[in-house]
C-alpha cells in the first residue's frame, strides 16, 4: 500500500493520500482547498487515480478540497450522512467502507466534535484516521457545531479505543508537530479522556477550555456544508497561462520543451550554468542569455517582467532553485525546463554551438 501524510502550515491540517500499489486506485482523505494543486500533483507524479475525497467532518478552520478535486481528477466526494453536507457523492454512515483496489476502509462514526463525524480503519486495524475526534495527547473542541464533549467520550472509548494497542492514529489536526499516535498510548496517557478518566471528568476539562472561536469559521463551514463550493471561495484556482506548464509535487513549474522550442520568442531562455558550460558541448538554446545561478540573485534585475522566463541548466536541478530565486526577486511566469539540456538534446531540439 501507498501512504503519504501531508500537512497545511496555515490551518495545520493533515491530509492522507493511501492507494492500492497493485490497482493504483486511490483515496484522500480530509483535502484542504489551497494544496489541491500540491496533492493532484502528487497523485500525478505517483500515477495513482483517485477514487473518493473522504472528509472527516464538516471542517472550521479551512475549506475542503473535495469540490476541486473532483473538478480535476473525476474523484466523487464522500461524507458522513449526519454532516448536513450537500452535494456530495455519497454520504456514509457507521459500518460502511470506501475501498480502492483490494483495500478498504471502514467508517466509525464518532460524533462530539461535531454531529457528523467519522473515523476511518484501515482494513486490517493497522493505522486509523481519527479527524477531529481523538487529537495526539488531545480531542476536538466540543463548544460548536453541535458538539457534545459526553457524545465524543463515549464515541473514543467504543469505536477508538477498542481498537489494537499497536494499531497507529492519524489525526487531522496537530498544533505542535507530532504526527502519530496509537490506541495503546492514547488509551494509557491522553490527558483529557485517558487512563481512569470518566466521562465527569471529560465534560467538565472540555466546558472549561475557553477557546475562541476558528478564525476561519464564517467562511469555511457554509463552504464544506456544501463540499467546497460556495459564495466568497473561487471556483477555480490560479493557473499560468502563458505555456503549457506542469506543477511538481515538490512545488516548481515546469514547461513542455516542444513549446519553447516552437515560441522561442515569447519568453525570456536563461542559461543558469557556468560559462564553460554554456560554450560546452552539450550547447545552448538559440537566443538563451547566460546569467549563472549564483548571479542570478544580485543580476535579476536585468530581466524583463513583463516577459516569462524560462530557466535552463545541464540537468533541471540548477534551474529549479532559479526560479524559487527569481520568484522571491518579484518575477510570477517563471518555469523550469525540466530534463535541462540532457533532456532538450535527447529529443533532438535546435541548439547552437553543441557537438554532434
Amino acid at each position: 500500500m501507498i501512504f503519504r501524510q501531508l500537512f497545511d502550515q496555515q490551518s495545520s491540517t493533515y491530509t492522507y493520500l493511501l492507494a492500492d500499489s497493485a490497482t493504483a486506485e486511490a483515496v484522500l482523505i480530509d483535502p484542504v482547498f489551497e494544496q489541491v494543486r500540491r496533492d493532484t500533483a502528487l497523485i500525478g507524479e505517483l500515477r495513482l487515480r483517485l477514487l473518493y475525497t473522504i472528509d472527516t467532518h464538516v471542517h472550521a478552520d479551512h475549506v475542503t478540497g473535495a469540490w476541486m478535486h473532483k473538478q480535476r481528477t473525476g474523484s466523487r466526494i464522500a461524507i458522513s450522512a449526519a454532516s448536513g453536507a450537500e452535494g456530495a457523492d455519497r454520504y456514509l454512515s457507521h459500518g460502511d467502507r470506501c475501498g480502492f483496489g483490494a483495500r478498504y476502509l471502514t467508517v466509525r462514526a464518532t460524533p462530539g466534535h461535531t454531529n457528523g463525524c467519522i473515523s476511518l480503519v484501515l482494513d486490517d486495524e493497522s493505522m486509523a484516521f481519527t479527524g477531529d475526534c481523538l487529537l495526539i495527547r488531545g480531542t476536538g473542541r466540543t463548544d460548536f457545531q453541535h458538539g457534545d464533549a459526553r457524545a465524543m467520550f463515549r464515541a473514543v472509548h467504543e469505536q477508538i479505543f477498542t481498537l489494537p494497542d499497536a494499531c497507529l492514529l492519524y489525526p487531522a489536526h496537530d498544533y505542535r508537530g507530532l504526527t502519530v499516535t496509537s490506541a495503546g498510548e492514547e488509551r494509557r496517557f491522553n490527558p483529557r479522556l485517558g487512563g481512569a478518566l470518566c466521562e465527569d471528568d471529560f465534560a467538565v476539562y472540555m466546558t472549561n477550555l475557553g477557546l475562541p472561536h476558528p478564525r476561519q469559521i464564517d467562511v469555511a463551514v457554509p463552504a464544506n456544508l456544501k463540499c467546497g463550493l460556495a459564495a466568497g471561495v473561487p471556483t477555480q484556482m490560479a493557473e499560468a497561462g502563458w505555456a503549457p506548464l506542469t506543477y511538481t509535487f515538490a512545488g516548481i513549474w515546469e514547461i513542455d520543451p516542444q513549446w519553447l522550442e516552437e515560441n522561442p520568442g515569447s519568453v525570456q531562455i536563461v542559461d543558469v550554468r557556468e560559462p564553460a558550460e554554456f560554450d560546452g558541448p552539450l550547447g545552448r538554446i538559440p537566443d538563451a542569455r547566460l546569467i549563472s545561478l549564483g548571479e542570478l540573485a544580485a543580476r535579476a534585475g536585468e530581466l524583463a517582467r513583463e516577459r516569462p522566463i524560462v530557466t535552463v541548466c545541464r540537468a533541471g536541478g540548477r534551474s529549479a532553485q532559479a526560479t524559487a530565486i527569481l520568484r522571491q526577486a518579484g518575477f510570477e511566469a517563471v518555469a523550469n525546463l525540466a530534463g535541462g539540456m540532457l533532456r532538450w538534446r535527447a529529443e533532438g531540439r535546435a541548439v547552437e554551438n553543441g557537438e554532434m
